[in-house]
């Protein structure tokens, strides 16, 4: 009798093994073909993009800066992109960037002034109040 439970065992153990799992090929195969047809739109936008940018003719246009910026970067007129530049040069070389907060800067004496009187100001921040001292 315990060897006939024993075969009665191994039977349905072999039974739920032997049963195959639920196949959804087809749904998937739908899916992949739906977005096939959206590759060949981006591929299209992709090409657009890749064509030379022209720059924009008021960033390259010459500014005076004011006195209190012209501290900073030099009296000569100059456009907007190399004020940016001329700005960030003299950040790095006196170390001003947060060691912390890489986007934060720590104003000295210069930039303070230029700054409004801020102490750390945001590099986003920064370029609007830079603004306010072209001419």
């Amino acid at each position: 009798m315990a060897t006939a439970k024993k075969a009665a065992k191994k039977t349905a153990a072999k039974k739920s093994a032997k049963k195959p799992a639920a196949k959804k090929p087809a749904a998937k195969k739908s899916a992949a073909k739906k977005a096939a047809p959206k590759k060949p739109a981006a591929k299209k936008a992709a090409k657009k993009s890749a064509s030379k940018r022209k720059p924009n003719a008021a960033f390259m246009k010459a500014m005076t800066p004011s006195a209190v910026l012209a501290n900073v970067i030099g009296s000569s007129p100059m456009p907007r992109t190399e004020v940016t530049k001329k700005i960030w040069d003299y950040i790095k070389k006196n170390k001003l960037q947060d060691s912390i907060n890489r986007r934060l800067i720590n104003a000295d004496e210069k930039l303070r002034a230029v700054f409004g009187g801020k102490g750390k100001v945001s590099m986003f921040e920064m370029t609007k109040l830079v603004s306010n001292h072209l001419k």
